[in-house]
């Protein structure tokens, strides 16, 4: 299985051009770039962004389009705003599926924190799922419903991605939203990076096993916990606590065929660190024969 290896946009997020971003990519040899569906800070069309991004793609010759942040925001209180998250999620969607050929989708359906807002970021268990009501959790499973339905028609495929302070926040809250929602297009993206620090967590062979032919997608990024004091600092793909090669190695074994976006958790050059991670993942990829 010849897996297409992703960038993630936030290697090329310290001031560089769409353009610059798929031009780089490219040239250092990356099948394609997890994009941000919206980008922060700055004023523009989603027209004038997309117009941006063809130019960048055929211009570069970057073969793979994906998107992520933000999906459709089902945490919202107001029952007619989720409607409308969801049918511009799906109109969009449809447009990059036809105008780029997105195949696969990091889904993020919104962050949920606590309300008390003394609650520090880092204590994920009482935000996300932890805190969902019954009612906050039928709305994900609806709108994702919805959006799935929506979309019946298009060749494009979903992951939550296993993220703090939102909802699909944990294996198990993922796992549930999918099989909840029941929609062959709706599916996980495990990125076992954002629960490496957690005190209860399932192993790496535990999370790849559960999610099975529901995992649709994956982030790999590392990180090592600091010695003597609480705490990780982010590092290379191949030198932090979690073993990616393994990683690779269990992908392989459930017959996984999605994409493979490294990540950027450190600050820095981001553009080295992008050349440095590429290497190393496609240097397993080789040893394993993938």
């Amino acid at each position: 299985m010849a897996y297409p290896v992703i960038m993630h946009v936030n290697y090329c997020e310290q001031g560089q051009t769409v353009q610059e971003i798929c031009q780089k990519a490219a040239g250092w040899g990356f099948d394609g770039v997890e994009f941000r569906r919206k980008r922060d800070g700055v004023e523009e069309t989603t027209e004038d962004y997309l117009h941006k991004l063809e130019e960048g793609v055929k211009a570069s010759g970057l073969k793979d389009v994906l998107f992520g942040y933000p999906g459709p925001l089902l945490v919202k209180e107001d029952a007619g705003e989720r409607e409308r998250e969801v049918q511009e999620a799906i109109a969009f969607y449809r447009h990059v599926a036809e105008r780029f050929g997105v195949r696969t989708v990091n889904l993020l359906t919104g962050g949920l924190l606590n309300p008390d807002k003394s609650v520090a970021y880092s204590d994920y268990t009482k935000h996300g799922s932890f805190i969902a009501t019954e009612e906050q959790w039928s709305w994900q499973v609806k709108g994702c419903q919805d959006m799935a339905d929506g979309l019946k028609d298009v060749d494009i495929r979903f992951g939550f991605e296993t993220h703090r302070v939102y909802v699909h926040d944990t294996v198990e809250a993922v796992k549930r939203l999918v099989e909840d929602i029941d929609r062959p297009s709706i599916g996980a993206n495990l990125d076992y990076g954002n629960m490496v620090g957690q005190k209860e967590r399932p192993s790496l062979e535990e999370a790849v096993r559960t999610f099975g032919h529901k995992l649709h997608y994956v982030h790999l990024k590392n990180s090592t916990p600091l010695r003597g004091i609480s705490g990780r600092i982010a590092t290379r793909l191949g030198e932090g606590q979690i073993n990616n090669r393994q990683f690779v190695r269990l992908l392989m074994e459930i017959g996984y065929e999605g994409p493979l976006c490294v990540e950027a958790p450190r600050p820095g050059d981001r553009e080295w660190y992008a050349q440095q991670d590429l290497a190393y993942i496609k240097s397993v990829l080789a040893d394993l024969g993938a």
